[in-house]
């Protein structure tokens, strides 16, 4: 069979691989520990199932515009001037089949074939690949320190001539770090000099701990939304805990905000109606569900800290916000695949290798799940790592000696 030159260059997407795989050893009885997930355990909000349902029920389930239907745009201008200060028009939203497309679709928007588009390491691990879908060249900027914020400078210093955009993703995913209000200042203002996009990936802008609060890149972007080249996107996957549902949004000047419609419309057409109504059940209900879910993941985060602090020749840097932690595991196996694939086949327990976020010797691990899967799987990572553990360990009733040290 004869698969483009495209098709071959494309890596498949290695944490929803995981995901696979998790279901697979568990459906088989293995007493698997996922740490490797990007989604909350918390449940959807009644509001958004009570809007969904309610438009089920009435079996009229007929196409939509392919940026939206204009009652979730509605609730989206409301979220914006609510989070944002900023109040926009509806020809400047676009509604998607979740953040993934709205990015999608934004890049396909901007970039000419060898266009560059610049993100800080580490990123998410999609990044590069939708930048190669869309013809362009990822360039990842890694701190010259070794921390997961490389400066301004650096950032500017990568900027070459055919540089057309740059992603920021605050909190990140994968460290939970959040870029500091300067350094989102001096980014917004390198990129109006350059006249270069600002993608700003806010999935998780509203999952922020230790009372800090969100970054708003519009507070240094005071120009009309038309006039800018700033793209705010979001989506109702993370902080509503509605993965399943698909449905993500742009906030852009109306011409790309057009020209993202047009595309979406030959690739997808409109988001799915009973997803598109549960997000406005979501955006409009009580939003309580957004806080309970924040204090949870802050405490989790706490609860991993301090196992952590007692894991010998593991650097951590503390996240401030969304659910992932970035620890450097590579006094222990510098390669990271290796390690995730030795930690999944002895202690059964799913991380994501680094070098999927363009760092090695790290591991994403996700605290979104329950506290006992955070402190048992962390325990199980320890014992099979660390020479100071105790020997044996019980995993799903077995006992388990360890013989590899």
């Amino acid at each position: 069979m004869s698969l483009s030159q495209m098709a071959r260059s494309i890596r498949e997407s290695v944490t929803l691989k995981l995901n696979q795989t998790a279901a697979q050893l568990r459906d088989k009885g293995e007493p698997v520990i996922h740490l490797g997930g990007g989604e909350p355990k918390s449940k959807t909000p009644i509001d958004a199932i009570v809007s969904c349902t309610s438009v089920l029920n009435s079996g009229d389930i007929k196409y939509t515009p392919p940026d939206g239907i204009p009652a979730l745009k509605r609730a989206i201008l409301r979220y914006t001037e609510d989070h944002y200060a900023r109040a926009v028009r509806p020809e400047n939203v676009v509604v998607s089949c979740g953040a993934k497309q709205a990015i999608m679709a934004a890049l396909i928007s901007i970039l000419d074939p060898k266009d560059e588009v610049i993100y800080p390491v580490p990123y998410w691990v999609s990044y590069p690949e939708m930048v190669k879908l869309a013809g362009g060249v990822p360039v990842g900027v890694k701190a010259e320190d070794g921390t997961f914020c490389p400066t301004a400078a650096e950032m500017a210093a990568a900027v070459g001539p055919y540089t057309k955009a740059i992603i920021l993703n605050s909190p990140n995913n994968p460290s939970g770090v959040m870029y500091s209000r300067d350094f989102v200042a001096e980014i917004v203002e390198l990129c109006r000099k350059k006249s270069l996009w600002l993608i700003m990936d806010d999935t998780y802008n509203r999952l922020v701990f230790d009372g800090r609060p969100p970054i708003n890149c519009y507070d240094f972007s005071p120009e009309d939304v038309d006039l800018s080249r700033l793209v705010v996107i979001n989506c109702v996957s993370k902080m509503y805990a509605m993965t399943g549902f698909r449905v993500g949004w742009a906030v852009a000047s109306k011409d790309l905000a057009q020209a993202m419609a047009t595309i979406q419309g030959q690739q997808t057409s409109g988001t799915a109606t009973p997803s598109q109504w549960a997000a406005v059940g979501a955006l409009n209900g009580v939003q309580n569900s957004i806080e309970a879910l924040r204090l949870t993941l802050e405490n989790n985060r706490n609860i991993l800290m301090d196992r952590f602090s007692a894991f010998p020749g593991v650097r951590v840097t503390k996240p401030d916000g969304a659910f992932y932690c970035f620890p450097d595991f590579s006094n222990y196996q510098k390669d990271s695949q290796k390690l995730a694939e030795f930690l999944l086949e002895r202690v059964r327990v799913v991380t994501v290798p680094g070098k999927e976020f363009g760092m090695e010797g790290h591991l994403r691990i996700s605290f979104c799940g329950t506290i006992k899967e955070i402190t048992e799987g962390l325990e199980r990572i320890r014992w099979a790592l660390d020479p100071t553990a105790p020997n044996e360990i019980y995993l799903g009733g077995r006992r388990l000696v360890r013989d590899w040290m």
